[in-house]
């Protein structure tokens, strides 16, 4: 089967923001599209809806009997082997893919493919490298796991397959039946590695799977490309030493054996200014629209991948100075009474840290109150117990939530918000 000779396909788990705009990219495409899913509620629902995809709610396996015609199925990861909607799909006959699955065999074949990896920042640094290449009039396809302000959709795909099309490349597994990091199927020729640090404890059962499956990522850039490494991370000497390809190294000091570093790091009213410099030399000064010193080297990744495949430093400069950030990600949600009300999706304790150091320096001689619900896989476990206790010790005050829903962990697992709390006091 190829992409000209789909006519119609159902997503079980239409809602989510990559699927919701995955739907819509093929309804603009001329394909039916009906979808499924637990919570159809604003604003993904309305988008839905508006650009005229049928949605069912909720799962059953009457849905898939009530359909006619579906050519592929796409199953999201959210969804169980044990689903009815799964299971009715499963014994169908007709053919399911995830959508990983779905971009390597009908979307990623003959395209330039830049894949942003990594623990943390790969919804940033990968909405601020489409932002540039936007901006750059490059007109590139991209795959975000964020909402962008200014870029209209998470999803897009241009016709012509001589550009760019930048992935957020998550390391998550891909499908109940694919227990395979989501990259694997990216086809990648040149991959951003912003960090790598154990997380996903649902998954990966220790720290050493985790450096595998970015190992198995370096072997698998095609031969013209190349990595770029962030060397704050020490386990990245060994997972560079996987790659077949040129590699450009960065990181906050040269210590690190990082070749491009930031420096004179100045925090401004709209953002963050510093010097780029290539082995000691200063080659460019920049500025972006982001804060705190993870931001800062997300921002020298993007700089270093565009000057690599040829984009003019001026624009690379003025691209990121005008890059607006990314939803979830201190997010600015509203001012009363001179408090100031910030969303963001940090969750591990590093990412957790690295926020509140990066809001502390740009809300400078303000008193930061921080509000924490443990929510992903990994904080809702005690794997981090200990370490919270330290990520959490420049804020001013403290609210920390009772875990989301931890019926699925043993209880000798499960993070203690109140243990926290004690320790934090």
């Amino acid at each position: 089967m190829r992409f000209e000779e789909i006519r119609k396909v159902h997503i079980l788990g239409a809602c989510g923001t990559l699927m919701g705009s995955f739907a819509v990219f093929l309804k603009q495409k001329g394909i039916e599209v009906t979808g499924s899913d637990a919570g159809i509620y604003p604003p993904m629902s309305d988008v839905l809806q508006s650009a005229g995809v049928q949605l069912f709610d909720g799962y059953s396996s009457e849905n898939i009997a009530a359909l006619k015609n579906v050519d592929v199925f796409i199953i999201g990861n959210v969804i169980r082997r044990d689903n009815p909607e799964a299971q009715a799909v499963l014994s169908s006959g007709i053919p399911y893919m995830s959508l990983p699955e779905f971009m390597e065999k009908m979307l990623l074949q003959d395209r330039t493919n830049l894949v942003v990896s990594g623990t943390h920042g790969k919804t940033t640094t990968s909405s601020l490298l489409t932002h540039v290449l936007l901006e750059a009039g490059q007109e590139p396809s991209y795959f975000l796991g964020g909402v962008v302000p200014g870029i209209n959709r998470s999803f897009e795909v241009q016709d012509q397959r001589e550009g760019y099309f930048v992935l957020e490349g998550d390391e998550y597994d891909t499908a109940f039946w694919d227990k395979v990091p989501k990259f694997t199927h990216y086809l990648p020729d040149h991959v951003i590695l912003t960090s790598i640090e154990y997380d996903h404890a649902d998954i990966y059962p220790s720290f050493e799977s985790v450096i595998l499956v970015f190992e198995q990522l370096a072997k698998m850039i095609r031969p013209e490309g190349h990595l770029i490494a962030c060397m704050d991370y020490p386990i990245m000497k060994r997972v560079i030493e996987s790659a077949s390809v040129p590699v450009l190294t960065y990181g906050s000091h040269a210590i690190t054996g990082a070749r491009y570093t930031p420096a004179d790091i100045t925090v401004e009213s709209d953002g963050t200014r510093f010097k780029v410099l290539d082995s000691g030399n200063e080659v460019a000064e920049v500025k972006v629209g982001l804060f705190g010193n993870y931001n800062v080297l997300n921002a020298l990744a993007v700089w270093i991948e565009c000057r690599r495949i040829g984009l003019d430093s001026e624009v690379i400069g003025r691209a990121l100075a005008n890059f607006k950030g990314v939803k979830r990600r201190q997010e600015i949600r509203g001012e009363v009474n001179g408090v100031t009300v910030i969303d963001d999706f940090a969750h591990h304790p590093t990412a957790v840290r690295e926020t509140i150091k990066g809001l502390k320096e740009r809300f400078k001689g303000r008193r930061l109150l921080v509000v924490f619900e443990p929510r992903s896989a990994t904080s809702r476990r005690k794997i981090f117990q200990r370490e919270y206790e330290k990520a959490f010790k420049s804020a001013d005050a403290v609210w920390i939530a009772e875990p989301y829903d931890t019926s699925r962990i043993e209880a000798s697992e499960r993070f203690s918000s109140q243990e926290l709390v004690a320790a934090l006091k």
